[in-house]
Parts: C-alpha cells; sequence; structure tokens
C-alpha cells in the first residue's frame, strides 16, 4: 500500500475531467455489529500511516492548507448508501476509518487499542485517496467491503485466508451492482462540494511561485493564479 502512486492517480483523473471518485476497497472491522460482507460507507478518516506516501501536491516553493473536516462528499456518499440499499446489501451509513500503514495487519494490542479510540473499520490505502482528491478538487466517497473481523475478535484464530479471499470475491461482486446504480445517480448530479477547495486554501504569494511548480501544478491552481 505504500508504494502505491496516490499522487498520479488522482493527477491522472483530474487530467481527464473527473468530477467525483468513487472509491471501492477492502477493510476489516472494529465492531461486532459490523460483519463480514457488510459494506461501510465511512464519514471519517483517521491516519497511523508513517508519511512514507505522498499524500499532497503542494510543497517546493508553493503552499496551501485545503479544509479537511469532512473528508468525504456527503453528496456521494448519499447516493452509495441508497445503491447498496437497493442492491439488497447490508450497509452502514457512516463510521470511522483508520489508515494503517501495513503491508502487515495490527498486532492485537494495536486493535484494541483503535477499538477503545472508537474506530469502526480498518484498511491501508484510503487517507491518501481523500486527501489528494480534496486538493484536486474532486469530490470522494468510499465503498469500504467488510472482509473480516480484525484480530481483537474472540473468532479471529478461526478466520483462514481462505475465507477472507472468499467473502473479498462475495463482495467484488456486490460492489459491481452497487456501482452499477450509483454511478448514473452521480453523473446526474450538477454540483459537487470539492468544488473551490482551493480557491482560500492557497498561501503562497502567485508572484513568488516558482514558474516549474506553476507548470507541473497548472491543471489544480491556474485558475486561481491567472
Amino acid at each position: 500500500p505504500t508504494e502505491i502512486n496516490y499522487r498520479a492517480n488522482i493527477f491522472g483523473m483530474k487530467k481527464l475531467g473527473v468530477d467525483a471518485i468513487l472509491s471501492v476497497s477492502a477493510c476489516g472491522s472494529l465492531k461486532e455489529e459490523l460483519k463480514p460482507m457488510d459494506f461501510v460507507v465511512p464519514d471519517q478518516f483517521v491516519d497511523r500511516t508513517n508519511h512514507a506516501r505522498e499524500s499532497t501536491f503542494f510543497g517546493g516553493g508553493i503552499v496551501a492548507h485545503v479544509a479537511f473536516a469532512d473528508p468525504v462528499s456527503p453528496e456521494l456518499c448519499k447516493i452509495l448508501v441508497a445503491a447498496a440499499k437497493k442492491a439488497g446489501v447490508t450497509v452502514h451509513d457512516g463510521g470511522t476509518y483508520i489508515n494503517m500503514e501495513g503491508p502487515q495487519f495490527s498486532t492485537k494490542a494495536e486493535s484494541r487499542l483503535y477499538r477503545g479510540w472508537g474506530m469502526d473499520i480498518i484498511g491501508m490505502t484510503n487517507m491518501a485517496e481523500a486527501k489528494l482528491a480534496r486538493e484536486a478538487e474532486i469530490s470522494y466517497a468510499t465503498l469500504a467491503a467488510v472482509t473480516d473481523y480484525d484480530c481483537w475478535h474472540p473468532d479471529h484464530d478461526s478466520v483462514t485466508l481462505e475465507m477472507i479471499i472468499a467473502n473479498l470475491n462475495s463482495n467484488i461482486e456486490n460492489a459491481k451492482r452497487i456501482l452499477k446504480l450509483a454511478i448514473p445517480e452521480v453523473g446526474r448530479l450538477k454540483n459537487f462540494s470539492a468544488q473551490g477547495a482551493l480557491r482560500f486554501a492557497l498561501i503562497t504569494d502567485p508572484k513568488v511561485i516558482p514558474e516549474q511548480k506553476k507548470r507541473e501544478l497548472e491543471i489544480l491552481i491556474w485558475k486561481y493564479i491567472k
């Protein structure tokens, strides 16, 4: 997970003119009621990565601080939840996704700690995506597929890798059904909440931004520095 080029992926989406991203990822459950084969549409994230990942487009002579109190876009979350219900899949509206570093899974002590913090699900990929999407002014939401209980659960030792993979494959099929319903609804949206996220975020005076950085980030910042 650390080696994924999140910046390239989001930048490529921006170049294609994307307004919204529906992310799909596997996760572990930190709550008894969030069962394997369920889906969660989280509305909050907590970052527990070691910051080896590039999770901002800014630096090198340009500073920007985007608002990130609400890291996902409510209009997309609403659509995902409705689509999951229509598909007959168990879905939980809201929750906190804690992003661990990986690739190893948690220790039992870590898993119990995260439960004590009130976290709901755990995964390895979504935080950087959400941060970069906001900087790119792309609305973002996650459809998180629960494959297993994390190692805190008393039945964890009876869970095999084969069971997890089987759940993952079943969840993929359910996710496809959900997306088939959700994507047309996203296409009908006229406004996206992430639009204008950089309007008041750019701190650096345009006159002193290095010309190379202006060229590199033109697709993101041109309307604010022209």
